[in-house]
């Protein structure tokens, strides 16, 4: 197994050091992010780093790096106070990859991919047309991380959108159905398969599985 200590790791070129710290740290979310700013542009790009916040309420949550480069992304949610969070299927990871190119301020990557918008119940920042999951999110505050400048950002689900056909009985929804992806570092994308689902673990009691054929 090879070692790398932490005076490794600062020798190594940035790009080397940056593959391997983002991948080596397991599958991340795979998601379009999406604003529009006051003048009507829109902006679409992708994130590895959504996380789960909370279900009561509905919240969720993002890094964004360091702001000392324009962001266009959080200058328009920072305006309107409004984003959507839109899940990348297999059929569409180019495009979705493409958008993390730095366009002007002005050029929307919906014009430069074959990603369409699509406004929904009169909210203010578009979808991702076709994206199997679909959350309509409000900016609610934001953390200075310190230590590198980032900013973990979060927001309260206000909508969502998922396809009837991959949602169980019981609320859980089954992402491998919808065949959304997930990022391995920064440029890998893999379409993850669904091994089990167990039920609620409880001290001694047996561990098992709430699928027919697991």
């Amino acid at each position: 197994m090879n070692h790398f200590t932490l005076h490794d790791l600062n020798e190594m070129s940035s790009r080397h050091r940056a593959n391997l710290i983002n991948s080596c740290t397991g599958y991340k979310s795979c998601n379009l992010l999406a604003t529009k700013n006051k003048n009507g542009t829109t902006n679409v790009a992708v994130f590895n780093s959504i996380i789960h916040i909370g279900s009561n309420p509905p919240m969720l949550g993002f890094i964004l790096r360091p702001t000392s480069v324009p962001r266009n992304t959080y200058k328009n949610l920072k305006e309107t106070g409004v984003f959507t969070v839109n899940q990348v299927h297999k059929d569409i990871i180019e495009d979705a990859h493409h958008t993390a190119a730095k366009y002007d301020e002005g050029i929307s990557e919906f014009n430069t991919t074959k990603l369409e918008e699509e406004f929904r119940d009169e909210f203010y920042a578009p979808y991702v047309k076709d994206s199997p999951i679909q959350l309509g999110c409000k900016y609610i505050n934001e953390y200075l991380i310190k230590e590198n400048d980032t900013i973990l950002i979060i927001g309260a689900i206000e909508h969502l959108y998922v396809n009837e056909e991959i949602v169980h009985s019981d609320g859980w929804v089954q992402l491998d159905k919808a065949e959304t992806v997930s990022c391995i570092g920064l440029d890998g994308y893999a379409l993850p398969k669904l091994l089990n689902r167990f039920g609620y673990p409880k001290p001694n009691q047996e561990t098992k599985s709430l699928l027919e054929n697991p």
